[in-house]
């Protein structure tokens, strides 16, 4: 079984057991947390879509890891000009394990 869970501004698909990388929750490791926008439930041909969202759908996950990505480098560079620009930016994640999904 495989859902498709809205959050952080993005979508993802998950299924049970999987661990994926999300935008940063305000959740402490070992904690529980919820997802009640599903967008679809589906398992082999069978497939509930919702309009937008199912009502009742829930996926549980377990927080496993709070941390930063590797930096991006941004560089603006104008040759011959004397002209460059350097920034960094390290953006903050959530690491979760779906641990179950409903609906």
């Amino acid at each position: 079984m495989y859902a498709v869970i809205k959050t952080g501004g993005k979508q993802y698909r998950v299924k049970e057991g999987a661990s994926l990388k999300i935008e940063k929750l305000e959740a402490e490791e070992g904690s529980t947390v919820e997802f009640d926008q599903v967008l679809l439930i589906g398992e082999g041909a069978s497939v509930k879509l919702g309009t937008p969202v199912i009502d009742g759908g829930k996926v549980t996950a377990t927080v496993e890891e709070q941390g930063r990505r590797k930096k991006v480098e941004v560089v603006k560079f104008k040759r011959r000009q004397g002209y460059k620009r350097q920034k960094g930016h390290r953006q903050a994640f959530t690491q979760v394990k779906i641990t179950g999904i409903s609906g």
